[in-house]
């Protein structure tokens, strides 16, 4: 086999598609303000487009991930790369408020390149895999802060520059597709469009009341209606898939002890390490008022902190595979939470200062790395090979989900506790930092059920040392 079918050519390659994935979702989210301003789309549209972003993500990730067990993980990985490419392109040379909405829905196809990867290292160089996707997850933490700060960087300059920063990365993850092999892993099946259509309209409806609640009112009818009509579509949905012959997500799959305990940890930890990096940069941003709460950093300051958090998670994605051979699977789930929970423990009481603050924000940038390598492996490793992608689209999902529903508290009980001029009060950040906290702890429990008898090998030093 050529160096790109197997071992340190194939991760090489795929780490410019993951690079391309990191830069399309940290570049765009910083310059929305700056960009909103300059085509006229005020606050609420801007949400707007964060929101249709989040629906595409929700959308995509089982649609992408059961297309490429069925048609081939190569094939869809370069039908979903054309698109971040060509809707990345959309948006840089045109910026309106439709080609805004039109390219953020194209890019949100990166939510398929990790389970498609993974069915494709999974069959072509299984003896790598642990590192192979503990350096992906590292390097996609590494290239979402890198993205966010070169973009930031650019707009200080010019107010739409940034935009073109997604456009050279989408080129190239176009070009490192097409050198990608073809996976050997068997194709079968039918696509059940009936349960595609329930799927898209029950996550879209929930993503929907996720983003929107704490401005309608989570009591008001629009949740309440919202909720309820989401929940009954799900409930249906499920019901198609459990007696569809050709199921669009196997259901069943989440009977497997080891799958389910992997994906409740991963919608816990996503909970915190995510839903809380919106919430980062506004303690981050805002003025020290009366009671202290805030650090009135900049913009380029705020992307460097940030950049820290992903560079500690880079360092704990990457030492995943070490730690999982000297202590097992169960220990470094059980570490990781442990690691979410602390930190946002040391950010409840240290938070006056900038070295107080970076001291629990790295903790939690280190919970972050070791918690997307580990679960990204054994997503891949629960499943019988056909299944790969399918399997790591379901972790994909509760990362999702876990982290739109961690960022939906946290507004929430910011609501609760703003000042008279709409300013979150200490309060606010406490009772944010400590459900994340808590909600770590509760995924700590989940990587505990996860069986210790069954803790795949590891690779060994040597070939962890060609691979990386």
């Amino acid at each position: 086999m050529t160096a790109v079918s197997r071992g340190r050519g194939l991760i090489a390659t795929m780490i410019l598609i993951v690079v391309c994935s990191g830069v399309v979702q940290g570049y765009l989210t910083p310059l929305l303000p700056v960009v909103g301003a300059h085509v006229g789309i005020g606050g609420v549209g801007q949400n707007n487009l964060y929101l249709l972003s989040q629906v595409a993500f929700a959308v995509l990730t089982p649609l992408l991930s059961r297309w490429g067990d069925m048609w081939g993980h190569r094939r869809l990985l370069l039908v979903a790369v054309t698109s971040v490419a060509v809707g990345s392109l959309l948006i840089a040379a045109r910026p309106t408020t439709a080609t805004l909405a039109v390219g953020m829905v194209m890019q949100g196809a990166v939510v398929g390149f990790f389970p498609l990867l993974a069915g494709i290292l999974r069959s072509r160089s299984p003896e790598h895999g642990r590192v192979g996707m503990s350096v992906l997850v590292g390097t996609l933490l590494l290239s979402l802060g890198t993205g966010g700060f070169v973009a930031g960087s650019l707009s200080d300059e010019h107010a739409l520059a940034g935009l073109w920063t997604a456009v050279p990365f989408g080129a190239l993850a176009v070009a490192a597709a097409f050198a990608l092999p073809a996976s050997t892993a068997p194709r079968a099946g039918r696509f059940n469009s009936f349960a595609a259509l329930l799927l898209t309209l029950g996550l879209g409806s929930l993503i929907l009341v996720l983003t929107e609640g704490s401005s309608w009112g989570w009591m008001s009818p629009a949740s309440l209606l919202t909720l309820v009509a989401s929940l009954v579509v799900l409930g249906v949905w499920v019901r198609v898939e459990q007696r569809s012959s050709h199921p669009l997500v196997d259901i069943r799959m989440l009977s497997n002890r080891r799958l389910a305990a992997v994906s409740a940890y991963t919608f816990c930890i996503a909970f915190g390490a995510i839903g809380f990096l919106g919430a980062n940069a506004v303690y981050l941003g805002t003025e020290p008022g009366g009671d202290g709460f805030g650090l009135g950093l900049g913009a380029r300051a705020i992307a460097l902190v940030s950049l820290g958090m992903f560079v500690v998670g880079f360092a704990g994605s990457t030492l995943t595979p070490w730690l999982a051979r000297a202590f097992g699977d169960r220990a470094v789930l059980t570490i990781g939470g442990c690691a979410g929970g602390l930190g946002f423990l040391g950010l409840c009481l240290f938070h006056a200062t900038l070295p107080q603050y970076l001291v629990g924000a790295l903790i939690v940038g280190l919970a972050t790395g070791m918690f997307s390598a580990s679960t990204r492996s054994l997503s891949v490793e629960v499943v019988d090979e056909a299944e790969t992608a399918l399997a790591v689209g379901v972790n994909e999902m509760a990362f999702s989900f876990g982290a739109a529903m961690g960022a939906a508290v946290i507004g929430a009980l910011w609501a609760g506790h703003t000042s008279a001029d709409g300013v979150v009060t200490g309060a606010g950040y406490q009772w944010a930092w400590a459900a994340c906290a808590v909600v770590a702890l509760v995924g700590t429990a989940f990587g505990l059920l996860f069986p210790r008898s069954a803790n795949p090998s590891v690779p060994d030093a040597a070939a962890v040392g060609s691979a990386a």
